[in-house]
């Protein structure tokens, strides 16, 4: 703990060096603590929040953040309703079924950090499977019991109109999903496509097939931040939290070298070859189209509005969250700090 501490705390100094801005400017005050929850694991996916953590971007605005891994993008909904965490990355079609579920709760997406959703089966191109979701048919794929894009699925076969039915599923540890594609236990898995690349590292690309949901005719908005009781209680502080998150997101869009090294300083085991690999798609999803126009966190209300329907339909929601509940702009940086992102 202690070498964690004075790694992270040796390469914030370093940086702060190197381009001469203020290191912590509440140093001599008290900080309000906040607890993030990740989706997953640390990995250069949200590197962003490491770099923001490492540069004392979040103490500048008088936070003290800890940052925990997560336990998937649907447990992230929980743990922030819960009171566990103030703020945590979670999938926002998710959040839409809790809020039909949880009409009262005071969870709200704040800043939308996957503008797109990074979902993709990836299968076997020596089972027969391509492009094509239809080769899809009579398939054997691997999904967690509860994730985001096994959950997704019946939205994608309602666009492309096929069943929901089309494959079978393998209900497979997220840890186990690489193993059962490599050994052909199963045909394809579902991945998040920028978690993908540990199982590109296994078997070469041109042999797997990616299927993506985006192409689907489908736009899903993917993993928001998500704030409850925070946004009653302290919200200065989600702003706060806001700010340094996206100063350190449009460094990171920039050159994310530095990014990088903060994710290694929390975990020494990771391998910047694949984290770089990994960045290479993450950032695809993050940055897009659409966030040239509505800047990056933001949300077209009309896209949200098709995608609450979508899951009101699929999972036949006794009733249907309206989308301003669902997500809030009122605590995002200002429109034009958030466009003209290179």
């Amino acid at each position: 703990m202690q070498r964690r501490r004075f790694l992270s705390t040796t390469l914030a100094s370093s940086i702060a060096a190197t381009l001469g801005a203020p290191l912590v400017s509440h140093a001599q005050g008290t900080l309000t603590p906040i607890k993030f929850t990740l989706d997953f694991r640390v990995t250069s996916q949200t590197s962003p929040f490491f770099l923001a953590q490492a540069k004392g971007y979040y103490r500048d605005e008088g936070l003290d953040v800890s940052i925990d891994v997560g336990a998937g993008s649907v447990a992230s909904i929980t743990r922030v309703a819960s009171g566990a965490y103030d703020i945590g990355l979670g999938d926002i079609s998710s959040l839409a079924e809790f809020h039909a579920q949880n009409p009262d709760t005071p969870v709200q997406a704040i800043y939308q950090y996957y503008n797109r959703a990074p979902f993709v089966i990836i299968g076997r191109k020596d089972r027969g499977i391509t492009s094509d979701f239809q080769s899809l048919k009579g398939k054997k794929v691997a999904a967690a019991a509860v994730e985001s894009t096994r959950r997704s699925w019946p939205m994608v076969a309602r666009a492309l109109n096929t069943s929901p039915e089309l494959f079978s599923w393998v209900t497979t540890d997220f840890s186990a999903r690489d193993n059962v594609v490599v050994r052909g236990d199963v045909d394809a898995a579902t991945y998040f496509h920028d978690s993908a690349v540990s199982l590109f590292a296994r078997m070469p690309p041109k042999d797997l097939a990616v299927l993506e949901y985006n192409k689907a005719g489908l736009n899903l908005y993917g993993n928001a931040i998500l704030a409850g009781k925070l946004l009653q209680d302290k919200p200065d502080a989600a702003r706060a939290f806001l700010r340094a998150s996206h100063r350190a997101l449009r460094e990171t869009l920039a050159n994310p070298e530095a990014a990088f090294a903060a994710i290694k300083a929390r975990e020494a085991i990771l391998n910047m070859d694949v984290e770089r690999e990994r960045w290479a798609i993450t950032r695809q999803y993050l940055q897009t189209a659409e966030t040239a126009a509505v800047g990056l966190g933001g949300q077209q209300p009309a896209v949200l509005a098709h995608q609450i329907d979508e899951v009101a339909a699929v999972f036949n929601l006794s009733r249907k969250p309206a989308p301003e509940r669902v997500f809030n702009p009122a605590f995002l940086p200002a429109l034009a700090d958030r466009k003209g992102v290179a």
